[in-house]
């Protein structure tokens, strides 16, 4: 008998809903546990998303034992943006059983027809500028910073249920043992010689001013890219808190031509590389522990690189890929995964194959109209 149960929104209860997780992934030695602390810190009122989106949480019982959690997301910033009735489904995980991704699925579904919404898509934790999608290619490694990794058998369950693709988002891993591309550095050392053209880091001393700068490319780059809703000023100063505690300053970068802001690039080191060993807990232990293998980091993630419109196709991009490319291989940095990119997204995934980076891993997003 599997039943499904809505949860409340505060703290206890998310934190049973976070909890189901671990005995699904408990023979699966590439996910990596994310922080307990992370999440209730996602998943409540603490994050500033829920101003405009609303959620409501359902766990599946079976013998009142958890085998699932869904939660069903209609964010209304979302629907006036791009004009649409679509709500999400996010944060899913089950067990390999197709009468509990249906219930769970099923309950997502009505909840969102509920509330006035048409579609239902997924999985987004809670939007696109979380992780999202589930993992369809490159099992084998574990996911890095801020990317998801589930069991093969969810698209299964997808599919099952009628869900179909509606995109694949691409990551691509470069290898710093590569020798950067001859024709791509004879480019690249002509822009650094022109006095217009120029890269720097952000100043952390006076890092208020460079985050709105970080801000206005973000929010305006990626305008047009499908699914995109910018962000509120909240959202992007809680997504700053986050990754100003790991941030390398000659990581995030900003570029300018004739003194005008042109393009931003951020890459973070691979935290994942730390959490695979902390079991979702930041214990006493666990601290030490921290400590101890993030001195072993060795990989990052190029998570944010935006040129505005009127700067394309000038080569800053390349220049940004340069200047992060020649750091990490610096510091001992030995690769590191670009993503995520969208499947139709040419301008940026064309530089990105000449830099010499491999698609390496892809993730689907699904969509289903709700009758």
């Amino acid at each position: 008998m599997i039943k499904i149960v809505e949860l409340n929104n505060n703290k206890k209860d998310v934190k049973f809903f976070i909890q189901v997780a671990w005995p699904i992934y408990k023979n699966i030695s590439q996910w990596v546990p994310p922080l307990m602390s992370d999440l209730i810190k996602r998943l409540t009122n603490q994050n500033p998303f829920w101003d405009h989106a609303k959620r409501k949480l359902f766990v599946a019982l079976k013998d009142d034992k958890p085998v699932g959690r869904i939660a069903a997301i209609v964010d209304e910033n979302h629907v006036k943006f791009h004009n649409e009735k679509v709500g999400f489904f996010g944060f899913y995980e089950a067990y390999n059983d197709q009468e509990v991704a249906e219930k769970l699925l099923k309950t997502a579904e009505k909840t969102l027809k509920d509330w006035g919404m048409v579609k239902i898509r997924g999985p987004l934790n809670p939007s696109q500028n979380d992780d999202c999608g589930f993992l369809l290619e490159g099992y084998e490694t574990p996911p890095v910073i801020m990317m998801p990794y589930n069991p093969p058998y969810y698209h299964n369950q997808m599919e099952e249920n009628n869900l179909r693709k509606i995109k694949d988002l691409y990551a691509y891993y470069l290898s710093t043992d590569k020798p950067f591309p001859e024709k791509l550095e004879r480019i690249v050392q002509k822009l650094k010689k022109k006095k217009n053209i120029f890269v720097r880091p952000v100043n952390m001393k006076n890092l208020a001013k460079d985050v709105a700068l970080i801000k206005e490319v973000y929010n305006s780059a990626w305008e047009k890219n499908w699914g995109f809703v910018p962000m509120t000023d909240k959202e992007f100063d809680m997504l700053v808190d986050d990754l100003k505690q790991i941030v390398i300053p000659r990581f995030a970068l900003l570029a300018f031509i004739d003194n005008k802001l042109a393009g931003v690039s951020v890459t973070i080191p691979d935290y994942n590389q730390v959490l695979i060993h902390l079991n979702g807990r930041l214990t006493p232990l666990g601290l030490l522990k921290f400590l101890y293998y993030k001195r072993k980091i060795n990989q990052a993630r190029l998570l944010i690189l935006g040129v505005l419109k009127e700067y394309r196709h000038l080569g800053v991009d390349g220049l940004m890929y340069y200047e992060t490319f020649k750091y990490a291989k610096e510091i001992g940095i030995k690769g590191g995964e670009i993503s995520w990119i969208l499947e139709d997204n040419y301008d940026i995934i064309r530089p990105i194959e000449m830099f010499g980076a491999e698609l390496y891993k892809k993730y689907r997003l699904y969509e289903k109209e709700i009758t």
